[in-house]
């Protein structure tokens, strides 16, 4: 399926049912799987994913993270997503999508000052989310970056991936909430992508500048 066809589906999610949504959504699964490589599909479980959180009855406004639903349909594509990382190794298109859904988690689900005003025990449940979820992300960011003893360009890409998703990150995460993040020294992620592109090692030389958190 081309580029112009998945254009013409994200143009239909709009007029799709909540109900369509969610049926084309785990219909687009399988597909996806197996044509991890392409990110017209991702694209499109994207839009469906925020048509889902854009709902009357799941907008940000009446708290859409403590949605039952929307938080295991949300952590489910986070797990699936890492299972494709480690299994397809070195496609952009999967490091892509993880961006857009930790986007979407900093947006519904992290505790933020602004959420003082809402019961302890949601903001505990927030909390700790928010906590697993960092943790996760470093513990995918090492095993990445480990780079075997092979000729296998996908490793090097792997590595390029995962060392300029953790510097996304950084920037992404701000304060208390990213302090284990920015324990990720940009030396080492400056050395990571020198070595899997060294073809690149000019645009590295800025890397802390990238790394910088206005």
């Amino acid at each position: 399926m081309n580029y112009r066809a998945w254009y013409h589906r994200c143009w239909l999610v709009s007029y799709m049912s909540a109900e369509q949504v969610l049926q084309e959504f785990n219909k687009s699964r399988e597909w996806a799987g197996l044509h991890v490589a392409d990110n017209s599909c991702f694209h499109y479980r994207a839009q469906l994913m925020l048509r889902l959180f854009e709902e009357p009855e799941h907008s940000q406004d009446q708290d859409a993270s403590f949605d039952p639903e929307l938080h295991k349909l949300l952590k489910d594509e986070f797990n699936w997503v890492e299972k494709l990382i480690k299994r397809y190794v070195g496609r952009e298109a999967l490091w892509l999508h993880r961006r857009f859904l930790l986007t979407c988690w900093i947006r519904y689900f992290a505790c933020g000052d602004h959420d003082r005003s809402l019961p302890s025990n949601q903001r505990n449940i927030r909390t700790v989310d928010i906590d697993m979820l960092i943790d996760n992300e470093l513990e995918l960011f090492r095993s990445c970056t480990i780079l075997p003893d092979s000729d296998f360009e996908d490793y090097q890409a792997q590595a390029s991936f995962a060392a300029t998703y953790m510097v996304w990150l950084k920037k992404q995460l701000a304060g208390a909430l990213a302090i284990d993040i920015q324990k990720v020294e940009t030396s080492r992620l400056k050395s990571l992508l020198t070595d899997a592109c060294p073809e690149k090692s000019l645009l590295w030389n800025y890397l802390p500048e990238l790394c910088e958190i206005p």
